[in-house]
């Protein structure tokens, strides 16, 4: 199978194409340098005259708060350069893989949720993945829309590294308790991606089993990696950001991933060669 990943210098694209790799996918590994999303001529030549089998969009304008400040780009990229790929794909009948993300939802549910709860983003990132998602299902037929949450991963600026580094400068750490979800690995959501090549076309979670708050996280990575470091839970409010997040964006993956414990226990080792 011949696969092109969009976004392929990023944190999942970094780990998603040996992935793909590994199981004997010929994989087509695009970034901005030679494939600009925005440019829908660009686009339309590159995925004419490769014919994948398979497209799998990780580019994406990734910054929450920045996007609250950044609409237009957050819109360009996110939406538009979405459309473009999708309109590609949909042109040629080629299947298409769509990241998107937890902050679709507003955070009212108590219960996780599923891929057939109706969004309703709180944030101008969240919108824009949203509205990629629609992008998506009007040019395609064939197409997953893969949600994820709270991402980590050895390739690039994340939750677990800015801890571990934050608990060699501060005596003591605040860490937001009021919010719920998911910790998923780069590497988890990868082989997830895998699970659905055998799956109906549709929107599925893929992201880590069970549930935490960031304190919680936080506590979770010390233990782990056995630092001593006290930390405080805070409240939301404590410490405002720009975008505002949902209180509990826990979603159903179905068995597609991991305990989120376990998966953050492979990082750690692997950091650590």
């Amino acid at each position: 199978m011949k696969i092109l990943v969009t976004g392929a210098n990023g944190m999942l694209g970094k780990d998603l194409c040996p992935v793909l790799e590994d199981v004997g996918a010929f994989v087509i590994e695009t970034d901005i340098e030679n494939l600009d999303i925005t440019d829908d001529e660009m686009v339309s030549s590159v995925i004419t005259n490769t014919r994948p089998d398979m497209v799998i969009h990780c580019a994406a304008y990734t910054n929450v708060d920045e996007a609250e400040k950044n609409l237009e780009t957050a819109e360009r990229i996110n939406i538009y350069g979405t459309e473009n790929i999708a309109k590609a794909c949909g042109k040629i009948d080629i299947p298409m893989i769509y990241i998107s993300t937890d902050y679709v939802f507003d955070g009212e549910k108590n219960s996780p949720y599923t891929p057939e709860d109706n969004p309703k983003p709180l944030n101008n990132y969240g919108l824009t993945k949203l509205r990629g998602e629609e992008m998506v299902k009007k040019y395609c037929e064939k197409y997953y829309i893969a949600r994820t949450s709270w991402l980590y991963g050895h390739h690039g600026k994340n939750f677990v590294e800015t801890m571990i580094n934050l608990a060699n400068q501060e005596k003591e750490l605040k860490v937001v308790d009021d919010q719920i979800g998911c910790p998923t690995w780069t590497i988890e959501l990868a082989n997830g991606i895998l699970k659905l090549f055998s799956k109906p076309y549709g929107t599925y979670h893929i992201c880590g089993s069970g549930e935490t708050s960031w304190y919680g996280f936080a506590k979770e990575i010390f233990q782990q990696s056995n630092i001593n470091k006290e930390v405080i839970p805070c409240k939301t409010e404590d410490y405002p950001r720009p975008a505002k997040r949902p209180s509990y964006s826990v979603m159903e993956n179905n068995g597609l991933c991991r305990n989120w414990q376990a998966a953050l226990h492979d990082y750690l080792e692997l950091r650590e060669i």
